[in-house]
């Protein structure tokens, strides 16, 4: 970057890349666990893969953030998605091949992949 206007260009990739927090009702959130044990765990790999993903194929209405501890630090990583309508899903021991195949059958296929959340696992 040795421009203003090279940043510029970096500040509009990033923008279209991710969505910042909205108070529109119909987003779907994807939220990951980034406290130290999440991040231990490798949630930072499982983060970059699910904003990759949703950027990839354009996903419109898709939110990916992330938080603090969700509380069950011996299954981390752990992804939430939150949908309109839908009681939230809380996958465990992700990992960056399940985070894309999170985002290929959850939120395009509509198919929650059962082997993953939490009531499996426990």
């Amino acid at each position: 970057m040795k421009t203003l206007e090279d940043l510029k260009k970096i500040r509009e990739e990033m923008q279209s890349q991710i969505n910042l927090r909205t108070d529109e009702s119909d987003v779907t959130r994807i939220v990951v666990g980034m406290a130290t044990c999440g991040i231990a765990a490798g949630a930072r790999p499982v983060l970059e893969a699910l904003v990759n993903e949703v950027g990839s194929r354009k996903l419109q209405n898709v939110v990916v953030t992330q938080t603090g501890c969700i509380g069950v630090c011996r299954l981390e990583p752990i992804v939430e998605v939150y949908e309109k309508g839908q009681e939230k899903v809380t996958y465990v021991q992700m990992d960056p091949d399940k985070a894309r195949k999170l985002v290929s059958e959850h939120l395009v296929n509509g198919r929650v992949v059962q082997a993953w959340t939490i009531g499996a696992a426990e």
